[in-house]
C-alpha cells in the first residue's frame, strides 16, 4: 500500500476521539486467526472437538510471537492506522500479541470480569501485585490499547465489555494525579461508579477483527453464554515516544487529542 494510504476515514478519527474506540473489519486475513487458532488450541490442552475437555471458563495462555500472530499485528492496513490514531512512526511495531485469555462456554464465574482500565507501568517495582500497576494522564509507556479477534465473537460468546466515552472520565480522573499517576487499585476502589453513566457496547465480530483503543477506555470481560470458545488477544501499542499533551507544534495524535479535549486544553 501507498504511504499516504488512509485506512480510517475522518469520520472513524472523530469517532475515535470521542468514543474511544474504532472496529476495523478484515483487520487482517481469516487465514491468519485460522492459523493463530491451532497453535492456541494445542496449548490450551483440550479437543477442540470435545467440549467435556472444556473445563474451566478461562484459560491464559502468554507470550505470543509465532509468525501469524506478528504478521495480524503489522498488517498495512494496521500500520496505517496506527499511524492516524497514535502519530506517525510514533509508535514500536509489535513483535506478537501477548497474552490470550481463551474462554469457554460455562456456566462458572471466570473471576475476572470486572470493569477496568489496562494499566501500563510500575510492573517493575510490583511484578506480582497486578493492581499496584499504574497509568498517568499523558499514558505512559501505552499509545493504544488494541483487542484482536481470532475467532467469530457473537454476543452470547464473552465479547468484551465497552463503556463508550470512558476513556474521557478517566482522564479527569488522572489529570490531578500528575506523571505519577494513579494505580489501578486506586481507580477501582469505587468499581469505575464513575464511568456508570456511559452506553455500553459488545466487542463482536469476524475473525480477523480488530478494535483499536484509547488506552483509558473502561472495558471488561464477561462470561461465555454460546457454544464455541472464543480467541481474542488484548495486546498494548508501545510508543517509540511518549505521549504528549503540551506539542509546541500542535501536532496532536487523536490519542492525546481526545485526552486534551477531556480536560478543556483544546
Amino acid at each position: 500500500m501507498p504511504s499516504h494510504f488512509a485506512a480510517l476515514s475522518q469520520a472513524q478519527i472523530a469517532a475515535f476521539i470521542s468514543d474511544g474506540f474504532v472496529r476495523i473489519d478484515n483487520a487482517f486475513p481469516r487465514k491468519l486467526a485460522d492459523q493463530g487458532r491451532a497453535i492456541l488450541w494445542r496449548d490450551t490442552g483440550c479437543d477442540p472437538n470435545d467440549p467435556t475437555t472444556w473445563t474451566k471458563p478461562v484459560i491464559r495462555l502468554g507470550g505470543y510471537s509465532d509468525l501469524p500472530f506478528r504478521t495480524a499485528a503489522n498488517t498495512p492496513l494496521l500500520h496505517a492506522a496506527y499511524d492516524q490514531l497514535a502519530g506517525k512512526d510514533r509508535w514500536v511495531p509489535p513483535q506478537g500479541l501477548g497474552t490470550f485469555p481463551v474462554r469457554f462456554p460455562s456456566p462458572d464465574d471466570p473471576g475476572d470480569a470486572g470493569w477496568h482500565v489496562d494499566v501500563s507501568f510500575g510492573w517493575q517495582e510490583n511484578p506480582t501485585d497486578f493492581l499496584a500497576w499504574r497509568v498517568n494522564v499523558s499514558s505512559k509507556d501505552r499509545a493504544l490499547l488494541m483487542l484482536f479477534l481470532f475467532s467469530d465473537v457473537a454476543e452470547l460468546d464473552a465479547p468484551t465489555r465497552i463503556r463508550v466515552g470512558s476513556h474521557r472520565d478517566i482522564a479527569r480522573q488522572l489529570e490531578p494525579a500528575g506523571e505519577a499517576g494513579l494505580s489501578l487499585r486506586e481507580l477501582a476502589a469505587d468499581g469505575f461508579a464513575g464511568t456508570a453513566h456511559c452506553p455500553e457496547v459488545l466487542a463482536t465480530g469476524q475473525a480477523g477483527t480488530v478494535y483499536l483503543c484509547h488506552p483509558f477506555l473502561v472495558h471488561a470481560a464477561q462470561p461465555h453464554r454460546g457454544t464455541r470458545p472464543r480467541f481474542m488477544a488484548q495486546p498494548p501499542l508501545q510508543p517509540s515516544e511518549q505521549l504528549s499533551l503540551d506539542r509546541p507544534d500542535g501536532a496532536y495524535s487523536p490519542v492525546e487529542t481526545a485526552i486534551r479535549q477531556a480536560l478543556n486544553r483544546a
